[in-house]
């Protein structure tokens, strides 16, 4: 039985709205096909809108959360006009993270779902965090459901997005844990020096590390808590921006740089990795990438553009299938839940 399901991710970064139109069939194992992936840069509108959302009032904010459910069930209206696409079954909607504190109970995820199939006619699963949240675990990260389904080939596989997260095997179950803040912090950095981001790292490159910074970030106290752990918007703010603030934008770049590579291959050279997957748009960062390449002896995969770009866009499709299915879609070991569940709102 085929299932053609549409993931949509909007990630911390900014960088866009990820779509992508996925073809599942289950026999012996889970196989996937991406038909069509594309992303959807924001308008300076959208952009702006999204990063200040953290700062509405709770009307303004409701507000905010129908105006964006309607914006992307009209991205998924143009992408299926564009592409003549038919037989969706179903569209799987991430929405775009808010607030994320699951120490207090709760996690917000804005784009109401609702909006989405008034839009498109089509059956919607949305908020996948919520639940998971208020069974104790950290809504976070969700993507190992799929590394282990649909990636199980890479004995883990790591996320370069606005913070780095990873998911792997361990004695016999999938543990995963965000790592370290990535394009949230850099991408900010580049925004100083008139860039949207630093390109392959080259103005990383340029800059000096600064080595008591580097110090400083290292020793912050999420990096010694023991997983699972997730990070969010809120603690960059609290603890990472404020560091940064006396090192000039260039020296930032390069110190926050190795500070991420120093973090991920510590977790890769803790665990052992033998070969990694490597995804997201961090990815494409070269001088990242050979930092971590030279602090390790792991094998690091960049597979194709459309894995690389919409990996998360496409496990969201998948959950939203699994949901569908009454199929567990969210992993305990992974985000510290009391149990393993099926999680996402049916619209």
């Amino acid at each position: 039985m085929k299932t053609l399901a549409i993931g949509l991710m909007s990630g911390t970064s900014l960088d866009g709205l990820d779509i992508c139109l996925v073809e599942f069939e289950k026999q012996h194992q889970w196989t996937f096909k991406i038909r069509k992936a594309e992303t959807v840069p924001y308008s300076v509108d959208w952009e702006n809108k999204l990063k200040t959302a953290i700062c509405l009032s709770a009307e303004e904010l409701l507000e905010l959360h129908s105006e964006y459910g309607f914006y992307l069930g009209q991205q998924v209206k143009d992408f299926i006009k564009k592409h003549e696409l038919r037989n969706i079954d179903l569209i799987a909607s991430h929405g775009h993270t808010v607030f994320h504190q699951p120490q207090k109970k709760f996690t917000l995820q804005i784009g109401d779902g609702r909006a989405i199939k008034l839009e498109t006619g089509l059956p919607v699963i949305y908020d996948f965090r919520s639940q998971d949240v208020l069974m104790g675990g950290n809504g976070a990260p969700l993507v190992p459901i799929g590394d282990q389904l649909l990636f199980s080939q890479y004995n883990a596989c790591l996320n370069l997005g606005g913070f780095s997260n990873i998911s792997l095997q361990s004695d016999n179950k999938r543990i995963a844990f965000d790592i370290s803040p990535v394009n949230i912090v850099l991408n900010a950095l580049a925004q100083q020096l008139g860039e949207s981001f630093d390109k392959n790292g080259d103005m990383a490159r340029k800059g000096t590390i600064n080595h008591s910074l580097l110090e400083q970030l290292n020793l912050l106290d999420f990096y010694q808590q023991p997983y699972p752990k997730s990070l969010g918007i809120e603690w960059c703010n609290r603890h990472v921006f404020p560091l940064l603030e006396n090192t000039a934008p260039l020296d930032s770049l390069a110190t926050f740089t190795e500070h991420v590579a120093q973090q991920i291959s510590k977790v890769i050279n803790e665990n052992k990795i033998k070969n990694i997957l490597f995804t997201g748009g961090g990815a494409y960062n070269s001088y990242l990438i050979d930092k971590i390449k030279a602090k390790t002896e792991s094998q690091i995969i960049i597979p194709e553009k459309d894995i690389v770009e919409h990996k998360e866009a496409l496990i969201f499709a998948f959950m939203g299938v699994l949901r569908m299915n009454n199929e567990i879609n969210v992993l305990s070991s992974a985000t510290g839940s009391i149990s393993d569940h099926c999680s996402g709102m049916m619209a």
